[in-house]
């Protein structure tokens, strides 16, 4: 029995190595895994657009809130001071603008007016310059008196300078007229300036009041009442649960025939027992090397070549009843299968694969 045992163990041995080979070579080698994983989110940070002290604070750390709920209130008592002050200053200009309009209006009238002492007076010239024409013929036959003849040619002056003053008094009506018109333009330019101001002092009131870009849970709350704030003080995290996706930091030459759409495998540390069934979506434009607040650079000192890591976003079911334990920064472990790549690569079609799609999330999607 002994002796058989020893023959039948080579022969296992050999058999268990071959198919340990066989299914490397068919499956294991084409799986790519990583330890370095996280859970991540898109996580919002709510500031303020204006400076204030806090009056109110709506939310709670850990609490979940809705799109568009408020989460803290400013003191508004200056901004609507300044609202209210812009619009006065809107009333003013539109009654000053009011006022423009009638005193064109009145211009206009004295325009017509002028042009009707134009015609009157041109009459006149005109009747004037025939009395003195009557007279200069009359007065050569002694039928008339020097001094008549002598009136009549005053006369027939007197109203070629009324109608050239008349002409001139037009004139300056008309430039009058233009005048008045540029001025309100100028408070027209001065109206919209008014109303901008008041535009933004309302916007500013509305400011006043923070609310959530989206749904979410509330976290990292800094914001307290009594506190002065500025354009920029972060006040709270709003995270977007439960959208949530994995960062996996592959090596560099685990990429080969990594490609968006692929299947992957997440296995989260705080739940082992469970895994999740995700699906490669894109890819880093670059290394994280690249990102990091100082880049390495290689072309100076002693150069000691390192693998580099890429971040690969992978999008995980939104079905799925584990995605609601999910928190951006839990650890997990990522597989992914690269099976279809290389199979795609045997069948020599590399090219049409590599090309990467517009929109890397649309094969998760199907």
């Amino acid at each position: 029995m002994r002796n058989r045992i020893l023959l039948v163990l080579p022969v296992l041995v050999v058999a268990l190595i071959g198919v340990g080979l066989w299914y490397w070579w068919t499956d294991w080698r084409f799986f790519e895994s990583t330890d370095d994983a996280y859970v991540a989110s898109d996580v919002s940070v709510i500031s303020p657009k204006i400076s204030g002290y806090l009056k109110e604070v709506r939310v709670e750390n850990n609490e979940r809130v809705t799109a568009g709920q408020v989460l803290f209130v400013i003191d508004d008592s200056d901004y609507a001071a300044r609202v209210a002050q812009a619009r006065a200053a809107v009333a003013g200009e539109e009654a000053t603008l009011a006022t423009y309009g009638d005193r064109i209006t009145l211009q206009q009238a004295m325009i017509e007016e002028a042009k009707a002492e134009i015609q009157a007076a041109a009459a006149d010239l005109v009747r004037a310059q025939a009395d003195y024409r009557r007279y200069q013929a009359l007065v050569t036959s002694d039928f008339a008196s020097r001094q008549r003849f002598e009136q009549a040619k005053d006369d027939a002056a007197k109203a070629a300078a009324i109608l050239a003053k008349d002409r001139a008094a037009l004139i300056a009506q008309q430039d009058q007229l233009a005048v008045l018109r540029s001025e309100r333009r100028e408070e027209e330019a001065k109206l919209d300036q008014a109303r901008a101001n008041l535009r933004l002092a309302r916007n500013n009131l509305a400011n006043t009041v923070i609310r959530a870009p989206v749904a979410g849970v509330a976290g990292n709350r800094a914001g307290q009442i009594g506190q002065y704030v500025q354009p920029g003080t972060q006040l709270l995290s709003l995270v977007p649960l439960p959208r949530v996706y994995v960062t996996a930091n592959f090596k560099e030459t685990q990429l080969t025939w990594m490609r968006p759409g692929e299947p992957a495998e997440v296995a989260v540390d705080a739940y082992p027992d469970h895994v999740l069934k995700g699906c490669l979506e894109s890819f880093a434009p670059g290394s994280g090397a690249q990102f990091s607040l100082l880049p390495p650079d290689n072309a100076t000192g002693n150069f000691t070549k390192i693998v580099q890591r890429v971040p690969v976003r992978i999008a995980l079911p939104a079905e799925a009843p584990l995605i609601r334990l999910l928190r951006p920064g839990l650890s997990v472990e990522v597989t992914v299968d690269t099976r279809g790549e290389a199979l795609r690569e045997a069948q020599g079609s590399i090219g049409a694969a590599a090309a990467e799609p517009a929109d890397t999330g649309a094969a998760c999607r199907r």
